[in-house]
């Protein structure tokens, strides 16, 4: 997709329209559905008496990020993708709304399941238009210093997922003695927040040339097979997919025993927090360590580039893994846990800002969108799969042993790096 000259003379809306205005806000709506269904979702399942084999099988809700490659191109091609990021952000306001309404159900879980896929596959669809929007509304010079201003939004959003609305669940819980109805309150108030994000972007949102029908006429008859052709004939794809499927491969299990493990009682190997002080663990140090991580990432890039940030950044991510073994083995104070987070969130910040720069320089020429999205999703796919096992993986080894399993399945994608095309490494964004 051919973007407008950015020195013709006449300025589009996209041109004369700070990013500041969209950018943070656009990606806190990418990620705030994300993480109540991957994340936020636990911690409900975990408080309703949902047990952990159980939530870790709801790890397939990453599936609609694994299969959104398949309808990428139809986002590319079809419509704005302005109007895309308003549509599904309207459909995700409505279903989350509905979450709320059946908690009090005998059935809730299959129910609050069928419509979490409902906003997992409209959210993944969302973050195609918001992605593709990215590329084409802001000038390439700008891409790679944002890229860490969008990650710490989007960090922002699962902060304020797993910080400030459990935090409220819990609130509520003591208050009322009814759990139920404390996350049906914290549901359909995330629907009403989202709604509000998309009254927001209807004023806010640019109108890029680049986004309009005219400027895509040329690949609207492009067969859908040709961007999957274009993607996998890339020079050294197969590290790419081996690094795109493996960088986060344990954190994938981490992150769903993560709460669980926070929340169980030290009979069972957890620090028996309540939810509310889960919630304030993660959305008071974490959240300053993540901004601080996310724009200090992004500002090292742009200065050093990519190549000399990987390495340091991969280990930023990876190490503080250790952190939930030392926990684990010591059942540590409360502000020992503090820090502790507080340095995984400083590091999250660091080495995902590494990991979406190189999926952005992978995705290049006319179909940078699709591209772009069949990168984030084999990295859902590397979420998924391991995810699925890791619930029966903590019951079998419990906390301390699953936690060291952990650490060590961060080597694998570590070492995909030494096999990494340096003309990717060292890519200028165009």
């Amino acid at each position: 997709m051919n973007s407008p000259n950015p020195s013709s003379s006449i300025a589009t809306p996209a041109e004369s329209r700070s990013p500041w205005l969209y950018v943070p806000t656009a990606y806190f709506a990418e990620g705030l559905p994300y993480v109540i269904v991957n994340t936020v979702s636990t911690v409900m399942y975990k408080n309703l008496g949902v047990p952990n084999t159980l939530i870790g099988l709801t790890s397939l809700l990453y599936l609609p990020w694994v299969l959104k490659p398949l309808w990428g191109p139809t986002v590319d091609l079809l419509g704005t993708k302005r109007n895309w990021i308003l549509w599904t952000q309207v459909m995700m306001a409505v279903v989350l709304a509905l979450v709320g309404t059946i908690l009090h159900l005998p059935s809730f879980f299959v129910l609050s399941l069928v419509l979490f896929i409902i906003v997992a596959f409209t959210s993944a669809t969302h973050d195609i238009a918001v992605d593709g929007f990215y590329l084409l509304a802001l000038p390439p010079e700008k891409q790679a210093f944002f890229v860490g201003i969008r990650a710490t939004a989007y960090r922002l959003a699962m902060i304020f997922g797993t910080g400030v609305l459990v935090v409220i669940a819990g609130k509520l819980a003591t208050r009322m003695d009814n759990i139920p109805l404390s996350w049906t309150i914290v549901m359909v108030g995330s629907g009403l927040l989202m709604a509000g994000l998309f009254l927001y972007h209807s004023l806010a949102l640019p109108r890029p040339a680049a986004d309009h029908k005219a400027a895509r006429a040329a690949n609207t008859s492009v067969p859908f097979v040709t961007v999957f052709k274009t993607y996998f004939q890339q020079k050294g794809i197969i590290p790419i997919l081996s690094y795109i499927v493996l960088y986060r491969l344990g954190e994938a299990m981490l992150v769903k025993m993560a709460s669980p493990f926070l929340l169980d009682e030290r009979s069972a190997g957890g620090l028996a927090l309540t939810t509310e002080t889960v919630g304030y663990v993660y959305g008071t140090a974490g959240v300053l360590s993540l901004v601080i991580g996310g724009i200090l990432g992004g500002w090292l890039i742009s200065k050093f580039g990519l190549r000399k940030c990987m390495w340091p950044m991969a280990l930023a991510i990876n190490v503080p893994d250790l952190n939930y073994v030392y926990m684990a083995a010591i059942e540590p104070s409360l502000q020992t846990v503090y820090l502790l987070v507080a340095l995984e969130q400083f590091g999250y910040g660091l080495g995902f800002s590494a990991f979406m720069v190189f999926l952005m320089y992978t995705a290049r020429g006319e179909y940078k969108t699709s591209h772009f999205a069949l990168s984030t999703g084999f990295m859902a796919l590397g979420m998924m799969l391991p995810g699925l096992t890791s619930g029966y993986l903590q019951n079998a080894l419990g906390y301390h042993q699953f936690f060291i399993a952990v650490c060590l399945l961060t080597i694998p994608g570590m070492l995909t790096i030494f096999f990494l095309p340096k003309e990717v490494l060292e890519a200028q964004k165009a």
